[in-house]
Parts: C-alpha cells; structure tokens; sequence
C-alpha cells in the first residue's frame, strides 16, 4: 500500500494498521491520510478515481484506538476497490424503494442512513475482526452504548423530550443491535456480556423497535451478496424501521 501521512498528528497508527493489513488484503490506489486538528468528521474517508482520502481529528489519531480506526477505514476502501455492493450502491436507490409512497419524519430518514451506513460497517469490519483482536472494539462499543443509554431523555407527558439526537431511543435500539450482531457475527463476545444488558436497557426504551429483529439481520447479512440481494437486504431493514417502529408519520 502507498501510503502518505500528512498534518500535525502521529504517522504510527496509520503505519501500523498498513503492515497489519498488508498480511491478509491489498489497496490497489494509494491513500494519502490528513490528520487534522478539528475535521468535520472523527474520521472521513474519500474515494476517486486515482487515490483514498484518510482524513483524522488530532484526538482519535493520538487516541489507544487510532490504529483500529485506520484499519476499519483501510477496509471501507478495500471493500470499495472490490466494488462490494454496500459501498458502491447508492445509499438513497434503496430508500427510495423502501419508502416510495410514504411520509418519514426527517429524524427517522437521517436514522435510515445510518442504518445503511452501520451495514457498510459490517462488511468492513468483517475483514478487520479477521485482522485484529476485538477488544477494543468490544470495550469501545460498551462504553459508546453505555453512555447513549444513560443520555435517554426522561419520559414527558405526550412524549420523548429528546436532549440529542445521539440519545434518540428508537436509533439506540438499532445500534445496540448492530454492536452485538457485529460482535456475535465473530464471535467475539460471551453470552453474558454486559453489552447484552445495555441493549436490553435500550430496547425497554423504545419497545417499537425489535432489537431482536435489528440483531438477527444485521448478523446474518450474505457475505458476499450481489446487487439485488444487497439491495433487497437494505430495502427490507428500511421499512422495517420506519414501518415497524410506528408506521409512516407526518413529513417534516
């Protein structure tokens, strides 16, 4: 892999994943990596025609998990070079399709790209947990989860009174789903796990979500689905959120 570091943080990290990366896959582009001191984004990662783009806040670059976070993002772009359906397919192709005909609030089709964007994560992270140990990302995930939970919004008379959007209940359910199916999918957590807790902390929340039913899909995602199955898989995980959660609301 030609790979370039440039900005004020660290180059380690980024060299490092590339050599553990290095034993099992390859980028055919070379990817310029930009630490930067407040991105948009803790990390962002673009794809042209001749290169990748790596960028990285100067805190997740310095932090015990920036070699990980390399390695997910070297993956996004290896799945990206093989043109793995979940990311080459246009994201909004299938909410279309899931959701032609129908009225979604705006928080909720924010949550359906976040949906998409938890199953890109699963197929990339199918090469890292092949790569890397999963304690981190076990521990990572645990504190994540553990924090949103303890961010609910307290119940109010007609309602959720939402403090932020990161403590949405119905999208916390889904992430918890995606956290353990991810996990289960390597398995890579025991049975008695505190994450297991934590989820069923977050589904007691928002009981229109099925965690159960989020867990089931997201671990058992093809491994190598073509186009239409791809897409039907995401169409399906769609409605089932927007549908399943409460049905069509009003448009924003």
């Amino acid at each position: 892999m030609d790979l370039r570091v440039k900005g004020s943080g660290p180059s380690e990290p980024f060299l490092s994943a590339r050599d553990l990366f290095e034993t099992e896959q390859e980028l055919t582009l070379p990817v310029e990596v930009d630490v930067r001191e407040d991105p948009d984004e803790r990390t962002l990662t673009g794809h042209y025609d001749d290169h990748h783009v790596l960028v990285m806040s100067a805190q997740a670059a310095t932090s015990a998990m920036a070699r990980e976070l390399a390695l997910h993002e070297f993956a996004h772009m290896a799945r990206h070079e093989e043109s793995h359906p979940s990311h080459t397919m246009k994201t909004e192709e299938a909410l279309f399709l899931a959701l032609a005909g129908r009225s979604v609030e705006r928080r909720k089709l924010a949550h359906c790209y976040q949906i998409a964007n938890h199953m890109k994560d699963i197929y990339a992270d199918d090469i890292t947990l092949a790569l890397a140990p999963a304690d981190k990302l076990v521990a990572f995930m645990e504190s994540s989860l553990a924090a949103a939970v303890a961010d609910r919004p307290a119940a109010a008379p007609g309602g959720w009174t939402r403090t932020s959007e990161a403590a949405d209940p119905e999208i916390t359910v889904v992430n918890a789903a995606f956290a353990l199916a991810l996990l289960e999918r390597h398995d890579a957590i025991a049975d008695d796990h505190r994450l297991y807790d934590l989820a069923r902390a977050a589904a007691s929340d928002a009981p229109a979500v099925s965690l159960d039913t989020f867990r089931r899909t997201f671990r058992s995602l093809a491994a190598d689905p073509d186009e239409s199955e791809y897409r039907r898989a995401l169409v399906d995980v769609t409605r089932e959120y927007v549908v399943g959660s409460g049905g069509p609301t009003a448009a924003d």
